[in-house]
Order: C-alpha cells, then structure tokens, then sequence
C-alpha cells in the first residue's frame, strides 16, 4: 500500500510571491483590491502560482488585522425579478475582477427583512452596500454610514437618505416607449405597474406615464396590481380596458412596467385568448423568452449588467479616502428599443 505523500500545509504568501517572481508586497495588493497597481503580467503570474499552490487567503485574518473583509453586501428587493438577476452577475463579475467577494440578500419587497440584513451585513463589517430598497431603512443605513460603510442606491432613490444611485433613466424609458407606440398608430393605452409605494422607479414610471397622457393627447388608464392576488383581477382588468367601446376606435396596447408585469399581461392575454397584434403588447425590461411568444414581444432593455458592473465602480472610488465626501452623483442609463411583432397592428 502507498503511502499518500500530499502535503496538507497551506501554501503561503510567500511561497506565491516565490512561484511568480514578484514581492510578498505584489501579491498581498493583488488579493486586496490594489490589483490595478500592477502590470496585467504580473496580475497573470500571481494567479497562476496561486492557482498552482492552491493558496487562498484568509479573508477573516485579514479582517481582523487590517480592518478590511473584502466583503461587498448587496440588498435586492426580489432575487426572482429578471432585472435584479441580471445585475447581480454584472456586479459579481465587478466584484471578482477586484478581488472581493459579493453577499446578496434577497428582502421580497419586505421591509422588516431589509432592516434585518442590513443589520446582518453591518455586523460581518462589509465594505460596502449596495440597496435596491424595498422601504425606508434610516437607523440601519445609519448604523452602516457610522462605520464609514459607503453605501449606492440601486434603481430605486430614498427620500430620508442622500447616496449615490445607478439607475435607468425612467423619464426616458417611458419617452421611447411612448414614441414607438405612437409611431406604431396606437392611441388608447393601459400601463400596468406592480404597486409604487415602496418603490420610487415604478413612481417615476408612473409620473411620467400620466404626464405624457396629456401632452400627446392620447387616450389612457393605468392599473397598480400586486401580482400575488388572483389572476383573475388582472384577468378582468384587462377585459375591460379591451372591451369595445361605442365613442372611440382608437388602436389599443399594453405597456407593462417591468419584466414581472409583462409575464403576467402575457399570460392573461394568453388565457383570454386575445391574439397579440389586434392589441398592442410592450415591456420594460428585455426577456429571455420575449422573441420565443409568437409574434415576439416589443421591449425596452435595460443595460443590467453595466448597471451592476457601474454600482461597484461607484463604491470603489467612494471607498477611496479623496473621494468619500464629493456630493451623491445619480448616474441614468438609458433604455434600448427591441421591436417585435407585438407592437406591428394586426
């Protein structure tokens, strides 16, 4: 019988520093967010002897020693909603390109829970948060700003709390969405929204929805339904707004205010048997399966991953001493038409 003769010991720092032919000062900067102060070469070669070692740091040592966790906290509103997926990985790919570590914690729109995550988050001394904010956490961000943890808003603005925010540029979204429509000859139109009170991007969706009613002079009603009720509300909203009406013939769509809402419409549509073409169906946030819904549907994409890969940046430079006390800046991004037949009248 062999022996087995693999070494259980920890590689060290050291011994990476000597694989790679670097300083132990090169290799401590490449695994604690300094990597951008060294060559892309040797950032290669300290990988590769890491790799080779199968060192890991220890993440908790270096905490306690030097005050710093490589912990970024992350706050979703609703882990299932096609938007906080897709900037989770824009942010977690940022995160693993600077050498930290994301934590997501997931609230369903709860504010209690936030409150306790955000106290969770406070206690593991993460370096940083980003929220997209299901209510109004004050004494908890406070507890955060008091250990000097800098914080961005995600999507979402708090109206006791000035921070940085990454968001879409809801004005603009609902600009472009009502210029297609137009352009498409629609002129009766009925906006779906989950509720807005806890959430200020569906408020500002909503604002401007109502604000352009007016100055386009078109025809339109809009709906705030939580989607957890039965389907059958949404059902006989629906009916209704497409019911024929004897004073106008004016060509009728839906605009539906996020990815959770248009899956909803589409499977009341679908249920009611309305063929999509003789009503118009658009929605923000772009879908994995909108082009597969014969005959597609028409959405307004949101650049996710830069907005995830964008909040991470944000908190780097606020996390660098010069930068902490600059005023709160509001980066917006603006949305990106994809045309499908559900727009094109039958």
């Amino acid at each position: 019988m062999c022996a087995d003769t693999t070494s259980t010991t920890q590689a060290t720092i050291l011994q990476v520093a000597q694989d790679a032919g670097v300083s132990k000062t090169s290799v401590s900067r490449y695994f604690s967010g300094e990597r951008y102060r060294l060559s892309p070469g040797m950032q290669q070669r300290i990988k590769a002897s890491a790799t080779r070692l199968g060192y890991r740091p220890n993440q908790m040592a270096r905490s306690l020693k030097g005050g710093r966790s490589r912990l970024i906290g992350m706050v979703v509103a609703d882990i299932r909603n096609p938007f906080s997926i897709d900037v989770m990985h824009g942010a977690e790919q940022a995160c693993r390109e600077q050498g930290l570590s994301l934590v997501v914690c997931n609230t369903d729109n709860d504010p209690n829970q936030e409150r306790d995550h955000l106290a969770l988050l406070a206690s593991y001394r993460v370096e940083g948060v980003i929220i997209n904010a299901a209510g109004q956490p004050s004494q908890e961000l406070s507890a955060l700003a008091n250990q000097g943890t800098p914080l961005i808003l995600l999507d979402r603005t708090l109206s006791d709390y000035d921070a940085d925010i990454v968001a879409l540029d809801n004005r603009q979204a609902i600009d472009a969405a009502l210029d297609h429509l137009q352009d498409q000859g629609y002129r009766d139109l009925l906006y779906v929204s989950e509720p807005t009170s806890q959430a200020s991007s569906r408020q500002a969706r909503l604002e401007r929805f109502q604000q352009q009613l007016k100055a386009r002079n078109l025809l339109g009603k809009w709906l705030c339904l939580p989607l957890g009720q039965e389907a059958h509300h949404l059902d006989e909203a629906i009916a209704a707004f497409l019911a024929p009406e004897a004073d106008t013939h004016a060509t009728k769509a839906l605009l539906c205010g996020n990815g959770n809402v248009t899956l909803a419409v589409t499977r009341s549509l679908v249920r009611q048997q309305v063929r999509l073409g003789d009503v118009g169906l658009m929605g923000i946030d772009e879908l994995p399966w909108a082009d597969l819904i014969d005959p597609g549907i028409t959405t307004l994409a949101q650049p996710t991953d830069i907005i995830g890969r964008t909040a991470i940046h944000s908190l780097l430079q606020r996390l660098q001493a010069r930068d902490r006390d600059s005023p709160p800046r509001q980066i917006l991004y603006q949305a990106r038409l994809h045309a499908r037949g559900s727009t094109r009248p039958g």
